[in-house]
């Protein structure tokens, strides 16, 4: 009976939830596996999410940069910070420390903003960095920190399609950008997209850090739609194909277990995950081998 009850015991220890990581991306693996209600106002029109590794949780942004949003990873929403004086908002990302990154996509400026539950800023007083000459609607629509190098990663949507590389100091206000993937001209279609909406970079996942995945991306086309990943000088090593999913998606994020979080304009937050299993922690596998040792204790007594 004793030995029932650990196993019982064990089994439940086993199959509760428990954090696990990734070590490899593979877009063929992924599938669906929840679709959730963003807030109707204040993330209206969501154009962008980024996933804060300090609290776990999801930050969104709409292009008519009214609010920035944290949410679970349900889409509830937890607290709102209202922006003022910002016309087209299509990028975010987060750089740690409770900072953050907005994109100003016509003007193709960046700014940086420290997030302040219930709060308020206005573009005026945050400091800024020009990425390129203001545009029409075709401009900067996506951004990614990159923790290894403290830079960013940037997408240009059209007329070019562009994939930027940027080394930015706040402090002066300037920036170095070279572009990543070579282009024919300025009508090319970089991944044969009709757009590009926003990118993400992998050395955000920690257990991709060390790995060839680290120095990889994943870019979105809204008007396509599909998803990419992709190396930096543009070699397409996977995709998903959204179309079935949503035909306005243009936000796109990954946490530290590899799952991806994409966001609508309807709004709308769509989450997928790897169909297979992540790799266990260290945690796990001595929790498992000191289960399967109790449990063999247990039958070995119980037979005396």
């Amino acid at each position: 009976m004793k030995a029932k009850i650990c196993a019982l015991a064990l089994t439940a220890a086993l199959t509760a939830p428990a954090q696990a990581s990734i070590a490899s991306l593979d877009l063929g693996n992924y599938q669906l596996t929840a679709t959730y209600l963003l807030p109707q106002v204040t993330a209206s029109e969501a154009s962008a999410v980024t996933w804060n590794w300090d609290t776990d949780t999801l930050f969104v942004i709409g292009d008519e940069g009214d609010y920035v949003v944290e949410v679970d990873k349900q889409g509830n929403q937890l607290s709102k910070m209202n922006l003022f004086g910002f016309d087209d908002t299509e990028g975010l990302t987060y750089v740690g420390n409770n900072q953050f990154v907005i994109v100003e996509e016509r003007l193709q400026n960046i700014y940086l903003f420290d997030y302040n539950a219930n709060g308020a800023v206005g573009r005026s007083f945050l400091q800024s960095v020009s990425i390129g000459p203001t545009t029409s609607n075709i401009g900067l629509e996506g951004i990614s920190y990159d923790p290894l190098n403290g830079g960013f990663v940037l997408v240009k949507e059209k007329v070019p399609q562009a994939v930027y590389s940027a080394s930015v100091d706040f402090n002066t206000g300037s920036a170095t950008v070279t572009e990543l993937v070579a282009r024919e001209n300025l009508f090319s279609q970089l991944f044969g997209t009709l757009d590009l909406a926003e990118v993400q970079v992998l050395s955000t996942v920690p257990s991709l850090v060390g790995t060839s995945f680290q120095d990889h991306l994943l870019i979105l086309s809204q008007e396509t739609p599909l998803l990419l990943h992709t190396t930096r000088d543009g070699q397409v090593l996977g995709s998903f194909d959204l179309s079935a999913i949503g035909t306005d998606i243009e936000g796109l994020t990954i946490d530290s277990k590899g799952t991806l979080y994409l966001v609508g304009e309807t709004p709308m937050l769509y989450v997928l995950t790897p169909t297979i299993a992540p790799v266990p922690e260290p945690e796990t596998y001595a929790m498992l081998l000191a289960g399967l040792g109790l449990i063999g204790f247990m039958r070995r007594r119980s037979q005396r």
